[in-house]
């Protein structure tokens, strides 16, 4: 079982920047897959970010692209989000997510993931 825990999240205004961080202490995930998702209230948990095991390939939903970037750093175990451009509608709990059964790809699908965080809440204000 892998436990994987986020933090970095906060309030900052629109156009701010925040850095989200996962990792798993006591495991390690080098050899998984890495994804972010967030979930809005009211809404389903959508994703945002993807990067496979060796760190050489990375996605980005449409709506974060040029804004975020995903990273890892496998000799600190964890994986990071940098968010930019802030805006109103990034609005969202933030869940780190790791896959080890499809690492050598990457991964979009939640159902594709075999282990979740217990999220982070971003809050952007106008």
């Amino acid at each position: 079982q892998v436990q994987l825990v986020e933090s970095g999240g906060g309030l900052v205004q629109a156009g701010g920047s925040l850095r989200l961080s996962c990792a798993a202490p006591g495991r390690t995930f080098r050899d998984y897959a890495m994804g972010w998702f967030r979930q809005a209230p009211g809404k389903e948990r959508e994703f945002v970010a993807a990067i496979n095991w060796s760190g050489g390939s990375t996605r980005y939903a449409d709506s974060v692209k040029g804004r975020f970037t995903i990273s890892r750093d496998k000799a600190k175990n964890t994986v990071y989000l940098q968010m930019n451009s802030l805006k109103t509608e990034d609005t969202a709990v933030y869940y780190c997510a790791a896959s080890r059964t499809f690492r050598g790809t990457i991964v979009v699908v939640v159902s594709e993931y075999d282990y979740w965080g217990q999220g982070t809440q971003v809050t952007v204000s106008s």
